[in-house]
C-alpha cells in the first residue's frame, strides 16, 4: 500500500467488519482496535489481523477508521493518544435522529457538519468523511458483486488525505467521488441529499447538482 501503511479499524460492528473484510482481501495491512478488546476474541476477525485496544491501534496506524456508534466518538476524542498526530481519520459515523414529522435528521445540536465538528475537536488529525451514506449491510455485498458500479462520496479539507481515502474506497469495490471540503459535506450527514442511499457516479453528481 503506497499511501497508507497501516489501517486501524476502531470498532468492530457492521461497518468495521465490512471494511476489514474488504481491505484484508485486498491485501492491506490492518489492525482492529476496540474499547473492549477481549470481546474481539469471539468475533469473526480475519486470521492474521491483530486485535488490540483502540489506543494501541491508533498509535500503530497511519489511517484510523472510526467504525463506532456516533455517541462513542466523544470518548474516542477525549482519550486520543497524545503522540498520535497527523493521522488520517476516516469518519463514517452518523448521528441519526427523527424529526417531529418522522424525517431522518442529524441529532447534533448547533451549526456545522458532522465532519467539520469532528475536525474542530480533533485538530491533530486530517478528517475525511466517507462510507456514511451506504447502508452498512450493503458495504460488503455491493462492493463484491458489482465492483466499479456504485459510488461512495468523500469529503475532507486535506487533498492528500482524500487521495488516500479514495484509494481505500476503490479497494472496497466502490468508486470514490470527491464532493469537496468538510464544510460542504452536509449531503453525507443524516437528512442530507445522499443519505441513506446508493448511487452510480452519474446519479450521485446529478443529485448533488439538484440539491445545491
Amino acid at each position: 500500500m503506497d499511501m497508507a501503511d497501516r489501517i486501524a479499524v476502531v470498532g468492530y460492528g457492521a461497518i468495521g467488519r465490512a471494511l476489514t473484510a474488504h481491505w484484508h482481501e485486498a491485501g492491506r495491512d490492518i489492525v482492529v482496535g476496540s474499547r473492549n478488546p477481549d470481546l474481539l476474541k469471539s468475533a469473526d476477525v480475519p486470521v492474521g489481523v491483530p486485535c488490540v485496544d483502540w489506543r494501541s491501534a491508533v498509535e500503530r496506524a497511519t489511517v484510523v477508521v472510526l467504525a463506532v456508534p456516533h455517541p462513542a466518538v466523544a470518548d474516542i476524542v477525549a482519550g486520543w493518544p497524545t503522540g498520535a498526530t497527523d493521522r488520517i481519520v476516516v469518519d463514517p459515523t452518523n448521528p441519526v435522529g427523527l424529526s417531529a414529522d418522522g424525517r431522518i435528521v442529524s441529532s447534533l445540536d448547533g451549526a456545522g457538519t458532522v465532519g467539520s465538528r469532528l475536525a474542530s475537536s480533533l485538530p491533530s488529525a486530517r478528517v475525511v468523511r466517507a462510507f456514511t451514506h451506504v447502508m452498512d449491510e450493503l458495504l460488503v455485498s455491493r462492493g463484491r458483486r458489482q465492483p466499479g458500479m456504485w459510488a461512495v462520496a468523500v469529503a475532507g479539507d486535506d487533498a492528500a488525505a482524500k487521495a488516500v481515502v479514495g484509494d481505500l474506497v476503490t479497494a472496497t469495490g466502490f468508486v470514490p467521488v470527491d464532493i469537496g471540503g468538510l464544510a460542504a459535506s452536509a449531503p453525507l450527514d443524516p437528512g442530507g441529499a445522499l443519505f441513506p442511499q446508493m448511487f452510480t457516479v452519474a446519479d450521485m453528481r446529478r443529485r448533488l447538482a439538484e440539491s445545491a
